[in-house]
């Protein structure tokens, strides 16, 4: 399956960049645009969270029903882009039109790849390892890391959002981070005029 733009990690950052790709699909420069997003993200640390201090979230709300709701979401406002459950990546490499994803069930093809899986050193995606880096804002002994980026841009065509781009585990900033990736793709697919997406009453 080829895609113009694929997310990998279901979590704060992956599902808010596919949300704001998603919301983009009237726009000329998104119109017919393959969006896919590998959703399988069993470590994500939104499993065990409890949110009270976060805006717009019901205080007690659990960061577990975020993961669900978020897919359901995302599934039900914006069903142009692929949901992919239950596969896990293990290789991203780069090919000529882009990059080839391999999963432990199937292969991908995409123009553009954004990764937003956790910044734990358990996170083993090969082709990725010369970008891995310890964890710029990330207490020494928790022994986080990062992928080297300017920005969100990793190399060309190539993303990394939340926490794994180097930002601090605090869910408003995840989310950020996978909406700011998601302007830069549009503004990437609006031949560089800076791009953003509102819904208005």
């Amino acid at each position: 399956m080829n895609f113009d733009a694929l997310i990998i990690g279901g979590g704060a950052a992956g599902l808010s960049c596919a949300l704001v790709l998603g919301s983009a699909k009237n726009k000329p420069f998104a119109e017919g645009k393959r969006i896919g997003i590998i959703t399988h993200q069993k470590t994500s640390h939104l499993q065990n969270a409890l949110f009270n201090n976060v805006l717009g979230l019901q205080p007690g709300t659990l960061g577990s029903d975020i993961l669900e709701q978020g897919k359901d979401q995302l599934n039900s406002v914006y069903p142009h882009i692929n949901q992919i459950d239950n596969e896990k990546v293990v290789s991203v490499t780069k090919n000529n039109e882009g990059f080839t994803i391999e999963t432990n069930k199937n292969t991908y093809n995409s123009k553009i790849v954004v990764i937003a899986v956790g910044y734990t050193n358990l996170m083993t995606i090969n082709g990725l390892e010369s970008y891995i880096e310890p964890h710029p804002r990330a207490v020494i002994e928790k022994d986080r890391i990062w992928l080297k980026n300017t920005d969100h841009l990793i190399e060309k065509n190539l993303y990394v959002a939340g926490t794994l781009a180097g930002w601090r585990s605090q869910f408003a900033i995840a989310s950020g981070s996978g909406a700011h990736v998601a302007t830069d793709i549009l503004t990437l697919w609006n031949n560089g005029k800076h791009t953003k997406v509102h819904d208005k009453i």
